[in-house]
């Protein structure tokens, strides 16, 4: 599945979660670096907005889908993917550091936050080290001097994955500007992944999600933030489904 915005094209070149796993596996074996991104229709929004956010977008390896209108158009337009959460990947992906031997950062967030993810996730996973955390200043600008500091030192530390919880356009700006500063490291930009696994935030339940109303259950948590963002999501599924059935029609 792909996304025109002018001359940039974004694929979403993960189909599942087995591939992405498969994938990340390889790559920390390799001690060979990526980016990871979850698209989905805010992401949309904020793609044909912003060249910055294209660029950073096109710095990411590995894309997959994250939201469920991102699965419908693939499948409208014949080229079908799964849905892929970040937020669910997070233990799959720490799991996957301890399994090959390598060390786990957490980026973004508060340090209370940080603490408690680190907490459940070591006594989750036996094996895991998380080696490094840091919860950015107020302000923090992915291209400036404390993004580059971060990025040194978790190439220093030989980092194997970055779980980054900064929200978009943020996370994936700095995962972009990773792949030039730390080029062995793994970055996954996931959100409210941490919070959810803190407890800083609750998520939608498991009945909630299967209904594909996890946007509904958000926006009545948080109407003034989210009610503007979901509105703006949904005005963009005209041109979003045109663009579809012409992938559709193509060879």
């Amino acid at each position: 599945m792909q996304f025109q915005f002018g001359p940039t094209v974004i694929r979403v070149n993960i189909a599942n979660a087995a591939a992405l796993l498969a994938a990340v596996r390889a790559r920390l074996v390799a001690g060979q670096g990526f980016a990871l991104a979850t698209i989905n229709l805010d992401h949309l929004v904020k793609l044909a907005a912003s060249e910055p956010f294209r660029r950073a977008y096109a710095a990411q390896d590995l894309v997959v889908a994250d939201g469920n209108p991102i699965v419908w158009l693939s499948r409208l337009a014949r080229r079908p993917v799964d849905l892929v959460p970040g937020s669910d990947m997070v233990i799959p992906l720490a799991r996957l550091c301890a399994e090959t031997g390598r060390g786990l950062a957490l980026v973004g967030a508060t340090e209370p936050v940080l603490e408690a993810a680190a907490t459940r996730l070591m006594t989750e996973i036996p094996g895991l080290v998380v080696v490094m955390r840091h919860a950015p200043a107020m302000g923090f600008d992915p291209e400036g001097a404390e993004a580059e500091s971060v990025l040194r030192e978790l190439a220093a530390r030989r980092v194997g994955l970055t779980l980054i919880a900064l929200g978009a356009p943020k996370q994936e700006a700095f995962a972009a500007r990773g792949r030039s500063l730390a080029p062995e490291v793994g970055f996954a930009s996931i959100g409210a992944g941490l919070d959810f696994l803190a407890g800083s935030q609750v998520r939608a339940p498991d009945w909630v999600r299967k209904l594909a109303l996890e946007w509904l259950w958000r926006a009545l948590s948080s109407p003034r933030r989210l009610v503007p963002r979901y509105a703006a999501c949904a005005a963009i599924l005209p041109g979003q489904i045109t663009q579809a059935l012409r992938l559709r029609r193509a060879p």
